[in-house]
């Protein structure tokens, strides 16, 4: 079957740190675009990160630019989102996507993980 599942997800306190996992079954991510993205309560999604297919470079949401890194472990077939500095403004469901034939994540995107809700405290 192939999925997606995301992990990590939890309470933080303003200034923390979470780390968010995200591991396929039945494909293999290391062919494929990932993309993090997140859904805050009464907003629409937005892209946070993505690791592109052909050379594994990264981009960043200006708004997390320096506090969060993703980052992927082909061996594991995973990739992950490590978040720093934590703001009450990075509170969202967080879920990862991949896509195939691209090399960017704003594009209609193959597979959706079903999330993983990130709460910080101010």
């Amino acid at each position: 079957q192939v999925q997606l599942v995301e992990s990590g997800g939890g309470l933080v306190q303003f200034g923390g740190s979470l780390r968010l996992s995200c591991a396929a079954s039945g494909f293999t991510l290391e062919n494929y675009s990932i993309g993090w993205f997140r859904q805050a309560p009464g907003k629409e999604r937005e892209g946070v990160s993505c690791v592109r297919r052909s050379d594994s470079s990264t981009s960043y949401l200006d708004s997390v630019k320096g506090r969060f890194a993703i980052s992927r472990d082909n061996a594991r077939n995973t990739v992950s989102l490590q978040m720093n500095s934590l703001k009450p403004e990075d509170t969202a469901v967080y879920y990862c996507a991949a896509v195939r034939l691209s090399d960017s994540c704003d594009v209609a995107m193959d597979i959706w993980g079903k999330g993983t809700l990130v709460t910080v405290s101010s």
